[in-house]
């Protein structure tokens, strides 16, 4: 089997935010690295060199989560360089705030399309490979509104939900071929997401945490690394929340 430094990770939407610190947690490890962004070209190269002074041997590559084209595209490009991916990081992912009923369909569709259709065409492009090798990893970066749901986010907790169901159902899938899948379901991290709250509004949800914080990028990081590990193998199909025993 590979050693960790032989292995290639993807993250998708891995320019900045949670992406970016997964992307430094495993370039710390020195694992070959593929960082996957739409159109922060500039983010994503900054994170990429952040991650090559670590040591790591780092690719970026961008693509539109909702062109199976385009993935195809990236899959092939990844082939060519020898960094068909080990481990699969879906983190890629848009938001949304708003009443249902002011959601409009071209939303529900674009939204629904980034969240789950990205999510459900990169693991059947890649599952292949990890499948052919009997070992790979696939972690969904999840929501703690995929659990819990959040009111005046109904369509990005439905994606969430989507997300956890699928880990569970695929998880079950690939258990005989030595590729687990498990999600990650943040509760309250500080990352841009968060810039749509003012502070006094940002106050009011960390009182609502026990833990009396938000959690950090580098915290997702590591529980994402954790469960990319070889020893993490009997781990498959769970939905874990870093949330600080918000919402538990």
């Amino acid at each position: 089997m590979k050693t960790l430094q032989q292995m290639t990770v993807l993250i998708t939407g891995g320019s900045r935010g949670i992406g970016a610190a997964i992307a430094r947690r495993f370039a710390a490890e020195g694992v070959n690295i593929v960082i996957h962004y739409l159109q922060s070209h500039e983010i994503a190269n900054e994170t990429a060199r952040t991650c090559m002074a670590l040591g790591s041997n780092v690719m970026t590559i961008s693509a539109d989560l909702r062109s199976k084209e385009q993935l195809e595209r990236m899959r092939d490009k990844l082939a060519s360089h020898n960094m068909l991916p080990d481990i699969l990081v879906n983190n890629g992912g848009i938001s949304h705030y708003g009443m249902l009923m002011d959601v409009t369909e071209a939303e529900w569709d674009d939204v629904m399309a980034v969240n789950l259709k990205g999510m459900f065409l990169c693991s059947q492009l890649f599952m292949p490979y990890m499948i052919s090798q009997r070992y790979g990893r696939i972690i969904n970066v999840s929501s703690i509104w995929g659990m819990s749901g959040a009111s005046c986010e109904v369509l990005y907790s439905t994606t969430k939900g989507g997300m956890n169901a699928f880990t569970k159902a695929l998880a079950k899938e690939l258990a005989p071929t030595g590729v687990t899948v498990n999600a990650v379901a943040p509760g309250a991290v500080d990352t841009e997401m968060m810039g749509g709250f003012d502070e006094a509004e940002k106050a009011a949800i960390e009182q609502e945490i026990p833990i009396g914080r938000f959690g950090s990028t580098d915290e997702i990081a590591s529980l994402v690394y954790f469960l990319s590990l070889p020893e993490s193998s009997y781990i498959t199909g769970q939905v874990i929340s870093p949330n600080g025993g918000w919402h538990t």
